[in-house]
């Protein structure tokens, strides 16, 4: 982290409205980004994103700059989206095409696919996975968390977080499969 950086993190524990606002432009755009990867909703993302800037801001004296303000605080907004998810039991949104990646290196053979297929039809057979395995499957893929984070973040076991990302990812590929007579299974 930069000593300019620190300096604002310090200002922010101070309550310095400025600094504050500075921070809050800094990473804005960013988390939003974030949220609209969980939420189906351009209103609700943002009050996503304002409830996170408030509670990293009365967090703040936890931080310890192990990781980047930016990490942490994206932790802060995706446990906020999970928590608006669980509640509301809403379906993820459409996610970002320049994101999308759906095929790991380790499994991409096994992964044959129609090349006709759009970002469109990825984003819907996401959004059709169950809640559990869709969940684990965009923290994964899309928001490249490790097995532990994710365990942590959902507060299963990392064997349940591999569990359901092979079951989220087989089910996304039979999705996206094409059936002998051409239509998607």
């Amino acid at each position: 982290m930069s000593t300019f950086q620190a300096h604002i993190i310090e200002k922010c524990k101070q309550n310095d409205r400025q600094a504050q606002m500075q921070l809050y432009n800094q990473y804005c755009n960013g988390m939003l980004t974030v949220a609209l990867r969980f939420v189906n909703n351009t209103m609700e993302a943002e009050d996503i994103v304002q409830d996170s800037f408030i509670k990293a801001f009365i967090k703040l004296e936890h931080y310890k700059a192990k990781v980047s303000f930016g990490a942490w605080l994206k932790r802060i907004v995706i446990n906020r989206c999970i928590d608006v998810l669980k509640s509301k039991h809403q379906r993820l949104i459409a996610l970002e095409a320049h994101h999308l990646n759906v095929v790991d290196k380790a499994n991409e053979a096994t992964w044959l696919v129609d090349d006709a297929l759009t970002i469109n039809d990825v984003k819907l057979a996401i959004e059709a996975l169950p809640d559990k395995y869709r969940i684990v499957v965009v923290l994964y893929l899309i928001e490249g968390y490790d097995h532990q984070e994710i365990a942590e973040i959902l507060e299963i076991t990392q064997v349940a977080s591999r569990t359901q990302l092979s079951r989220g990812k087989q089910k996304l590929q039979n999705a996206l499969k094409l059936e002998k007579n051409g239509t998607r299974s």
